[in-house]
């Protein structure tokens, strides 16, 4: 939509993402992300960290169960989605905003993980934007790893490069 505000953050996972139905059966998931700024103080010749910023995300259908699957709490991610400004009384009737995210990209960041990218089956229901992948992220210098529903499968670079859909040839 004309005239939306978008927004690229890149922050840590406050928690896992929490992933939902609709009664319609549209998969949702939730998750917040909290981006602190650091500069160096020359004077004390160390880093400061600024307030944090803590925003709320929705990522919704197929990126949603793929976020769920990949994504846990601590993790360094990127998010560009729309922001949105909603309005609210809480119990004691005082009138609140919340700032939230409504994503239309989300993956692990690179800067200090590796990942492996596993695309989805043709067809794997509701793609709105075609294209999804799977990927996960592991500290530098860790095999390539997964994440489960219960914790970490560990999975070797050969394992990933046997994976179907991965190739080493460029995509040009």
């Amino acid at each position: 939509m004309a005239g939306e505000t978008t927004i690229t953050i890149v922050g840590n996972l406050v928690d896992d993402p929490e992933l939902r139905f609709t009664p319609a059966g549209a998969a949702v998931a939730k998750f917040r992300v909290a981006s602190t700024p650091r500069t160096f103080d020359r004077q004390t010749n160390e880093w400061k960290d600024g307030e944090g910023l803590f925003l709320t995300c929705s990522v919704w259908r197929q990126q949603a169960e793929n976020a769920a699957a990949t994504l846990a709490r601590g993790m360094r991610v990127i998010v560009q989605g729309r922001l949105k400004q909603r309005s609210y009384e809480d119990r004691e009737q005082v009138k609140r905003t919340v700032y939230e995210i409504d994503v239309e990209e989300v993956g692990p960041s690179l800067l200090r993980a590796s990942a492996a990218v596993t695309k989805n089956p043709a067809g794997g229901g509701g793609q709105a934007q075609g294209g999804d992948a799977r990927a996960a992220a592991a500290p530098t210098g860790q095999q390539h790893s997964e994440h489960g529903g219960g914790g970490w499968a560990t999975r070797s670079p050969a394992a990933a490069a046997a994976a179907p859909g991965y190739s080493d040839e460029p995509p040009f």
